[in-house]
């Protein structure tokens, strides 16, 4: 069996954010791949860098932060990280589309929902109106919407979960073949959480999009993820299938992060929160970022950084305690 390409594939990445202090190792020599067709996971805690990577590999970082170093390969020729502003127009939106964190705010109040779709196709060079109000009636039917009546509401009209999928419908409006979705479900109770993942992974099912899932909360990824890159203090500590990673954690923040969500089995005593804090990213320690709260911490973890080494293939950890030395 053939495994799928690698629709984006980011190398060596790193992005600093200057601020009075001095820099912010925000993201950190990171390498990963998504495959074509995948949803794949990026989990973390609040802070390691996931929201930064997604907004680096469309180059949309706030004027404090920019791109030192790396690539990003996006079907294996345009590198995103290098690429003029006018390449990154055609890729944003009509490739690419990102739905940001807290995006209920990002619908203008004073506009109808067809609105913002016909604002966001003419941004695209798109000026066919009958064109977009039949994408967008698709996409919102897609979506369990009613499309009369949500194109002629104004955002405060909707529901959260409604404002949501209306976010979904127009981030794939110019049919992008990857989807970035940044805490999606974050704002929303758990009810509304529960059915917008359901709808994800039927929209997956019947168009096939690549999504590149960011969250914090480890339960989602193993509901909605193919696989799962774990990422701390800038740095991804553990990629593999999802099933594996949960299953058989092998980076010790990843069997922390386990630890320190609830079971539907076990007893809740054994919930274990992850003791410390993520270290200062304008001076982080030497060697492995994770050591100083890493239980089996050993005296290379705090000189020298881990090499990744692939356990079995596609699994992947950067740890002391997997490396040949």
């Amino acid at each position: 069996m053939l495994m799928p390409r690698n629709l984006l594939e980011v190398r060596s990445l790193r992005v600093l954010y200057r601020v009075h202090r001095g820099d912010v190792k925000a993201v950190d020599n990171v390498d990963l791949s998504v495959r074509e067709g995948e949803i794949l996971g990026v989990v973390g805690e609040s802070g390691s860098g996931k929201s930064t990577l997604a907004f680096a590999i469309l180059r949309l970082l706030p004027k404090t932060a920019r791109i030192v170093g790396g690539h990003i390969y996006y079907k294996g020729e345009v590198d995103l990280a290098h690429s003029p502003e006018s390449r990154l127009k055609e890729v944003r939106w009509k490739e690419i589309s990102l739905i940001p964190q807290a995006a209920l705010n990002a619908l203008n109040p004073t506009l109808k929902i067809l609105d913002h779709f016909l604002e966001t196709a003419r941004a695209h060079g798109v000026h066919d109106r009958e064109w977009v109000i039949e994408r967008a009636s698709k996409l919102l039917n897609l979506l369990r919407l009613e499309p009369e009546r949500v194109l002629k509401s104004y955002p405060h009209e909707l529901s959260g979960g409604m404002k949501q999928r209306v976010l979904i419908a127009l981030a794939m409006l110019l049919e992008p073949t990857m989807l970035i979705l940044d805490e999606p479900t974050t704002a929303l109770d758990v009810l509304t959480q529960r059915f917008i993942l359901d709808l994800l992974k039927d929209l997956h099912v019947k168009t096939n999009i690549t999504m590149m899932f960011i969250t914090h909360d480890i339960a989602v990824i193993a509901d909605i993820a193919d696989r799962v890159a774990v990422m701390y203090a800038g740095k991804i500590m553990e990629v593999g299938d999802v099933y594996t990673v949960f299953k058989e954690p092998k980076h010790p923040y990843s069997v922390a992060l386990m630890k320190s969500i609830p079971s539907l089995t076990g007893s809740v005593d054994e919930m274990r929160s992850i003791p410390g804090t993520l270290p200062d990213l304008i001076n982080p320690p030497p060697g492995c970022r994770f050591w100083p709260r890493c239980p089996h911490a050993m005296d290379v973890c705090k000189k020298e950084e881990p090499p990744t080494v692939e356990l079995k293939p596609g699994h992947l950890v950067s740890c002391w305690l997997h490396a040949r030395r």
